[in-house]
């Protein structure tokens, strides 16, 4: 039985990661910033899987959280983020531009800086760090893709630091999943087709697509799989 924490566990990608790890037998930790939100799923995913709430984008936040965490942590998942730019408003400023390229750094690639650091000291040998990325990396996404590019940088720093540990740090990055709250109802049914067709088997992901290339990654058979970045799209872009 394994220590594992996943950021934003309570929907989407995460729920799905969180309920992989507690099927298969491990203790899981769910973070994110709706306590009530995250206490509901916590109550539904059954006693392997509890709650703690905070925001991973926030030092005070994270070092304050530390002490509801587990001591040895096996697997940490970083998958708290989303694009920030479906809630902004509506502005063509210089200001407004540097506010969202601010808000998408810190909501997808400093949530993940800060709760592996604060966590480095309980990895044990051998620990699995994923972290979720995006198909918006490759393809260009303003400063969403470009935070997700970011993280697949970090994600390669991480894997040099700690490696000699055998502790291994991937991104797991997905195409078009449906089923999460990511496009805040803003995906419409002419650009899921369009995105489907994008496809080599003509489908949208799911969640469990996701969780199940996660749990690979924390497998004792992918202990020689590290500083990768692995899509899971499809077929929708294909790396070299």
């Amino acid at each position: 039985m394994r220590n594992v924490i996943v950021t934003g566990g309570a929907t989407g990608i995460g729920y799905a990661v969180a309920e992989a790890f507690a099927t298969a037998g491990d203790q899981v930790v769910i973070t994110g910033r709706r306590k009530e939100v995250l206490e509901a799923a916590a109550t539904r995913l059954g006693p392997a899987v509890r709650a703690v709430s905070f925001d991973a984008a926030d030092p005070i936040a994270v070092s304050n959280a530390l002490a509801d965490l587990p001591g040895t942590v096996d697997v940490l998942v970083n998958n708290a983020g989303g694009n920030t730019d479906f809630l902004a408003p509506d502005d063509d400023s210089l200001a407004a531009l540097a506010a969202s390229y601010r808000a998408n750094l810190d909501a997808n690639l400093l949530s993940a800086v800060l709760v592996t650091a604060a966590l480095q000291p309980r990895f044990p040998d051998g620990a699995r760090i994923v972290t979720i990325g995006s198909i918006a990396a490759a393809n260009g996404a303003g400063s969403y893709g470009a935070a997700k590019a970011a993280v697949e940088s970090w994600s390669v720093s991480v894997a040099t630091e700690l490696g000699p540990r055998g502790i291994t740090s991937n991104v797991v990055s997905p195409g078009l999943v449906t089923e999460t709250e990511f496009f805040r109802g803003r995906l419409t049914d002419e650009r899921t087709a369009r995105l489907v067709a994008t496809t080599l088997n003509k489908r949208p992901g799911a969640p469990t697509d996701i969780a199940a290339t996660v749990t690979f990654l924390a497998s004792p058979g992918a202990g020689h799989l590290t500083g990768q970045v692995l899509h899971v799209n499809g077929g929708a872009y294909r790396s070299h």
